[in-house]
């Protein structure tokens, strides 16, 4: 079906004047649709759920109905106090003619239609400072908004996403075949990335045996909190949205605070070869945690706070496990263009988990004094 005649089965106003390719995502096909009438012109997102990723986007489309019609509704009671100092906003699902929330095609892929974040858009590596502190007080007002929603009304679209032990499983399973052994005994490398894990295997737990003797309570966390899915005001250069919200689930906010944290305060990526230049740079770390505790503050626990460090720490072992295992099983879930590129990955999320481990002291201190 084209995609002309899919998106007009939406209901947009106005005259659909150009439909484009749009971002540089790497899951969902994503389209720019361009309405305009005499008056005014409406930008939106066209979206097709890749159900490789999603095998239920039903599920998917559920979630971000219940999602955003929380969060809308918050913002509006927030905005009407008029205490913000900037316009917070949140994508909106365009319903299909018929009140649905999506619709199918003939080869029963399910497409989306949402409204885009307008004068606004997301940087791929930190800036500096100053927006490292915009990005954490992004997320935490996203996590404000989210906090107060019964976990129980989303159903997990990613069940096993992000839980440690998990990964350690199938890394465990992995170093039983032949072709994780075979790849252990021909590299040096591959021997002390396997004995980095032993090291830390018990403290890679610390965050589910928390919430286990009930430290922890699961809440709503994104998932996915990488700085491209957070929107800057062009204007103000103010945050001002949260973008791709499939991963949104149950659990632990502290793995989106890890993880926004491993994804900003490494600079130079995760596909550096050179490991001298993969450090954990602390300015970035504070700006960051200024702005989160400006906004998630109120809501956090004191238990929530005691935490906040481990998950700083466990986010790039966990990524680096990943990948590590990945490469000893032959590298069948992260692309590679080449056959040790998982396991420099790991290098390098390893490194940056020693960095954050060298800096325990002082990022524990900048984490109290907030």
């Amino acid at each position: 079906m084209e995609l002309s005649i899919l998106i007009n089965r939406f209901n947009i106003k106005g005259r659909l004047v150009s439909l484009q390719p749009f971002g540089n995502g790497n899951i969902n096909d994503t389209f720019l649709a361009i309405y305009r009438n005499t008056f005014t012109e409406t930008q939106v997102i066209l979206q097709r759920v890749n159900q490789k990723v999603f095998p239920r986007p039903e599920v998917i489309m559920a979630n971000m109905h219940e999602i955003t019609k929380h969060c809308h509704e918050k913002l509006e009671a927030d905005a009407a106090k008029g205490s913000d100092d900037r316009v917070w906003q949140m994508p909106r699902i365009i319903k299909a003619k018929d009140s649905t929330d999506y619709v199918k095609d003939e080869n029963g892929e399910v497409w989306r239609v949402i409204t885009r974040i307008m004068s606004a858009h997301a940087f791929d590596i930190a800036q500096g400072p100053e927006h490292a502190m915009e990005c954490g007080a992004t997320l935490g007002h996203f996590h404000y908004l989210i906090s107060d929603m019964d976990p129980s009304t989303i159903q997990d679209p990613l069940p096993g996403f992000h839980i440690t032990s998990g990964y350690l499983a199938n890394y465990d399973r992995t170093l039983e075949t032949d072709g994780a052994r075979e790849l252990l005994g021909a590299s040096m490398e591959a021997k002390r990335l396997a004995k980095f894990i032993e090291e830390r295997r018990d403290l890679a737990l610390c965050l589910e045996q928390a919430e286990k003797r009930g430290e922890l309570v699961k809440r709503m966390f994104h998932g996915d909190p990488k700085v491209n899915n957070i929107m800057i005001d062009d204007v103000t250069g103010k945050g001002t949205a949260m973008i791709d919200l499939d991963t949104v689930s149950p659990g632990l906010i502290h793995l989106d605070f890890g993880d926004a944290l491993r994804s900003i305060c490494n600079p130079v990526g995760e596909e550096e070869t050179n490991l001298a230049k993969v450090v954990f740079d602390e300015d970035l770390c504070t700006a960051f945690c200024k702005g989160y505790m400006r906004e998630a503050g109120a809501f956090l626990t004191d238990a929530d706070r005691a935490y906040l460090y481990d998950s700083i720490r466990l986010l790039p072992f966990e990524l680096g496990l990943r990948f590590f295992q990945d490469y000893l099983n032959g590298n069948v879930y992260f692309k590679t263009t080449q056959p040790e590129q998982n396991l420099n990955r790991a290098r390098v999320q390893f490194r940056l988990c020693e960095s954050v481990e060298a800096r325990e002291r002082s990022i524990r201190e900048v984490l109290k004094r907030l």
